[in-house]
């Protein structure tokens, strides 16, 4: 058989990106010897330049690798200018590229195996079908949002009002019933634009050859079976699941920290072991200084030891955190009174790093899926604090189906405020010596076991990994699900 080539289409946001040529990584891996395959990963050009200074590192360092992997960057085109929230700019971005994506398959040298979509890319299922190239999505998080997407047109139909004025719970397939005030938050208001992309996708979805999920069968059990089964959107068929999860980049802190050791974690070196409670919110998580006083006084009055990655909103259109300035922010004397015990830091944090640091002993996080995998590879056990996108149901799911998070009460009609008391409340759980406490940490360190099984020789995700190249080299998808 000749070289085949898998193209890869992403947009721009890191816990896209990176997942899926992580992913693509491994599958390279796993053909080394018969050498059938080489990747493309296609790049659509950032409407927000301060958006490619997250990941260019990342790229140019896979580029670099040795991988026959090639990144190749799409023409700009127009942003979309009248839009009702992050999921539906980002739909219709990506839909605009579909002139570029043809072209760049077309144009290929060597026949295209597969063309692999962001979760969000569901309109350029029409340009491989056009082409007849077999479609796969890379679902970049839980296989309870995959449930819950796959099944929400029927929901749509089911539920006339507003998620938020349910009386009872929200019913999926695989998944315990879902408290209203833990949905999504696209999902939330009915008539938003977002909310109708989101029942798209989940019909497009159906068309795909098969979909990948950044999750293993021993963590999603209920799920994932509920997939496989078809039990989501009964009377259709559909595509086969590959939990191939959890996809990391692990080496991409060292890279970023250029071999000199980040501050904070030669702070963490003094600490005591499983001490040091960290937070941190991800790329996009940033807190205004009301919010920012009430996490000063319940971290404080909690007396445990803490590090935290504070960030401020920015005044832009894109509202990207910033550095924090903390004499701003901060109370007076917060950090002369807990600087024996607390490190406050304003800026970026080698987050892997940290949590793969002995001194930490929890993580208070915005419950972002690529946050989550991370700390559950390093069995650290969260303290769910969900701000937007599917996370108050990655929060619900991690405390209520796997026992390895403790979920603060989030405000969500206040803009996801959490007050003092209730952080300080969260902090002592899971911090100190109460039973919830010790289960969680217990939970935490049996599913990270768990993971290495998973993605060892023979194990679940290797498995279906090796069953997913399989099927990608013969260009269709087996059906032995």
């Amino acid at each position: 058989m000749g070289k085949i080539s898998l193209v890869f289409l992403s947009f721009w946001g890191a816990g896209h990106l990176v997942p899926m040529v992580e992913t693509a990584k491994r599958l390279l891996r796993f053909q080394q010897e018969e050498k059938l395959f080489s990747v493309t990963v296609l790049l659509v050009q950032p409407p927000n330049p301060a958006s490619a200074s997250t990941f260019s590192p990342y790229v140019q360092s896979v580029a670099s690798s040795g991988l026959d992997i090639r990144f190749q960057d799409l023409p700009p085109v127009d942003p979309p200018t009248d839009t009702d929230g992050a999921e539906d700019f980002i739909s219709l971005y990506i839909q605009s590229y579909k002139p570029h994506v043809k072209a760049a398959l077309a144009l290929s040298s060597i026949p295209v195996a597969a063309l692999v979509l962001d979760l969000f890319a569901t309109t350029i299922i029409d340009v491989a079908d056009e082409l007849g190239v077999p479609s796969y999505i890379f679902f970049a998080s839980t296989a309870a949002m995959l449930a819950l997407t796959l099944h929400l047109p029927i929901l749509h139909d089911k539920i006339p009002v507003e998620f938020g004025e349910l009386e009872g719970d929200v019913e999926v397939p695989g998944v315990p019933p879902i408290p209203p005030l833990s949905m999504p938050t696209p999902l939330m208001n009915k008539k938003s634009r977002v909310y109708t992309w989101f029942v798209f996708h989940g019909k497009r979805y159906l068309e795909a050859k098969g979909i990948i999920v950044n999750t293993f069968k021993e963590l999603e059990p209920g799920p994932l079976e509920a997939l496989m089964e078809g039990l989501c959107v009964p009377g259709h068929p559909t595509p086969a699941i590959y939990p191939v999860g959890p996809v990391i980049a692990l080496e991409d802190d060292a890279d970023k920290a250029n071999s000199e050791r980040h501050e904070c974690i030669k702070w963490l070196d003094g600490q005591p072991p499983a001490s040091v409670l960290f937070l941190c919110f991800g790329s996009m998580g940033s807190f205004g200084a009301a919010q920012v006083r009430e996490m000063a006084l319940g971290l404080e009055r909690s007396g445990h030891r803490f590090l935290w990655c504070l960030r401020t909103p920015s005044t832009g259109k894109f509202r990207h955190p910033v550095d924090a300035n903390l004499g701003e922010v901060l109370p007076e004397g917060f950090l002369e009174r807990n600087g024996e015990r607390g490190l406050v830091w304003p800026s970026w944090v080698p987050q892997k790093e940290i949590l793969a640091h002995e001194a930490v002993g929890g993580f208070v996080t915005h419950c972002g899926w690529n946050s989550t995998l991370e700390s559950l590879w390093f069995g650290v056990p969260m303290l769910g604090w969900p701000l937007y996108a599917e996370q108050h149901l990655n929060a619900f799911e991690m405390e209520r189906m796997l026992g390895v998070a403790v979920q603060l009460k989030v405000d969500r009609k206040g803009g996801g405020y959490v007050g003092a008391e209730e952080l300080e409340r969260g902090v002592r759980c899971l911090m100190g010596d109460s039973e919830e406490g010790k289960k969680v940490r217990a939970k935490a360190e049996e599913i990270r076991l768990a993971i290495k099984n998973a993605i060892g020789k023979g194990g679940s995700s290797y498995n279906y990994l090796e069953q997913l190249a399989a099927d990608m080299s013969k260009g269709g998808a087996s059906d032995k699900y």
